[in-house]
């Protein structure tokens, strides 16, 4: 049972997904941070100095904090964008380089298009 587990761990398959949690967590904090720093605040100059986190509707002894919740969401929606444009781009450059490797491989040699030809000409 413990082989099994062992080849399972090390499959490839397992620890991209390892590293890739780690980047994407990693990720999420810079895209929070651009959203916290840099993009809320604009926001709320376009606001008038208004924050979304402190926006609450009283009910009772209690408040409702939906400032808190449209936060939020703009969070998730620049987080999706951004994750969507990275990967994107990264697909972008696999793809790139998916074709230089096709083109070299086209490359025909002499031998194979002597081939080609008689067997052409076999066809006939």
């Amino acid at each position: 049972m413990w082989a099994e587990f062992k080849k399972f761990a090390i499959q490839g398959n397992v620890l991209d997904l390892a590293v890739a949690v780690v980047i994407g967590a990693a990720f999420g904090k810079i895209v929070t941070s651009l959203v916290d720093n840099i993009i809320m605040p604009l926001v709320g100059v376009l606001l008038g100095g208004k924050s979304f986190e402190k926006l609450t509707y009283p009910v009772g002894d209690t408040a409702i904090e939906y400032g808190v919740f449209i936060q939020s969401i703009v969070d998730f929606f620049i987080i999706a964008i951004s994750i969507f444009l990275f990967i994107k781009i990264l697909g972008g450059l696999k793809r790139k380089k998916e074709e230089e490797v096709v083109e070299e491989k086209t490359e025909v040699t002499p031998e194979v298009e002597l081939l080609a030809e008689i067997r052409d000409l076999l066809k006939k």
